[in-house]
Formats: C-alpha cells, structure tokens, sequence
C-alpha cells in the first residue's frame, strides 16, 4: 500500500536524549533530598522500564531504600519537577537531532507525507525538542503527536502506537515507524507498523529482530527509499 506517513518515537530516535534525561534524574533526587545516583549501567538496565514515573516506582520496589515510603508517596511531584528540570537544559541547547532527522523530515514533508510521533516521554519533553530544534511549533511540523501520557500502557504495548495511528486516520499499511529500542520496536510491531531501527546509545546491544532494517543513524536515508525497503 503506498506510504503515507512517518511516525518517530523521541527519545533516542530524533535526538540522543537518554543523558539528558539521566542527568534530570539525579538532580532533582538530590534537590528533594534523596540520596539517589543512576550511573550509566544502572539507567541503562532502568530504560527496560518504559515512563519516568514507572522507572522510579521499580527502582523503589527493587531496592531496600531508607526512604521507601516517603519516595512512594512523592513519585509525580518528583517526576513533574524532572521534566521541568529536563525542558529547561534542552532549551539550553543540551540536545541536538540525530544525523539525518531533520534532513529526512522535510523531504517527507515536501513529498506530502504526514508526520506523526508516538512516544513514552511526557508531551512537555517533545515540544521542548521540537521547540529548540525546528525553531518552531510542534504541529508546524508533526500533524500527530501521541505521548505515553495519553494512554493506558507504556512501550512495547502498542497504545501510543494505535492513538498515533488514529489520529492520522491511517492503516497501518500506510505508515513506517522509526525507533531505536527493542521495547520500541515491539510497541511499533505489535501495532502492525513496518519499522526501522537507528540504535541508539543505550540501545546497542538490544534485540531488533523484525526491524525492515537497522541502521546507525538516518543519514544519507532519504524518502524515495523507504517504499523499497518495505518491499524487501
């Protein structure tokens, strides 16, 4: 069926954002006073959990903290200051799109192609990236944007998929999905979307079996291949 629309998930797919993130976290545990620190490996095994709110609640869970109870009951306040801490360093200009993205963005645009993002991240996180990279609006450039917020089961359920899909008022058939994590992959598959992978950092040694193709970034991926990808 002929290609309709582009659906992009966010956070590793548009921009190397998982740092910035991880940076986010630490700070605000420290500024309510949790005597918390996610290095590297531990954020990278943390990122199985898909949503900010419900990464802390496993952490929590999984560990004997001696604050357990108080941090519980401040999961949301603790989540909702990270994303304004989040916003504020990618207006700083702490992340930039990933080679490719933007390039492959407006071919698409210019083609007639709709636009549309399904992610786990927090509707403020993505208009914040879209804000500072595109130096314009959101719906300037994507027609949809589905965020984890919005429904009821986080990456790889296909939910953000399928609102995404309803929104464009598209068949699956019609779309390519762009991510970069296997928990990713399976919410895009699971959707029945055709989906390329562009590994990401913390995402290099995850399994992408499915993926029409997996790549290091989108560079040099421009539009009028993608049809041929879905037909190999």
């Amino acid at each position: 069926m002929t290609l309709k629309a582009l659906i992009f998930d966010v956070d590793g797919t548009l921009a190397e954002t998982e740092e910035i993130h991880r940076r986010a976290f630490n700070e605000t545990f420290s500024d309510f006073g949790l005597d918390w620190l996610w290095d590297r490996d531990l954020y990278k095994e943390l990122l199985h959990v898909t949503g900010g709110k419900e990464r802390m609640r496993y952490f929590i869970e999984a560990n004997s903290l001696p604050d357990r109870d108080r941090a519980f009951g401040l999961i949301a306040e603790i989540h909702a200051a990270k994303t304004s801490r989040y916003t504020s360093l990618i207006h700083a200009g702490a992340a930039r799109l990933r080679p490719g993205v933007r390039e492959l963005v407006l071919e698409a645009k210019t083609e007639g192609m709709k636009l549309a993002i399904a992610t786990t991240t927090s509707l403020p996180n993505v208009e914040a990236l879209i804000q500072v990279n595109w130096g314009t609006c959101p719906g300037d450039i994507f027609d949809v944007i589905a965020a984890g917020d919005e429904v009821p089961n986080k990456k790889p359920a296909p939910d953000v998929y399928l609102l995404a899909l309803a929104r464009l008022g598209l068949e699956p058939s019609c779309c390519i999905a762009f991510e970069d994590s296997e928990n990713g992959l399976k919410s895009a598959l699971n959707a029945g979307l055709d989906t390329i992978v562009t590994v990401s950092g913390y995402s290099r040694d995850q399994d992408f079996s499915g993926a029409l193709v997996i790549l290091p970034d989108l560079e040099k991926t421009v539009f009028s291949q993608l049809d041929g990808m879905r037909g190999n």
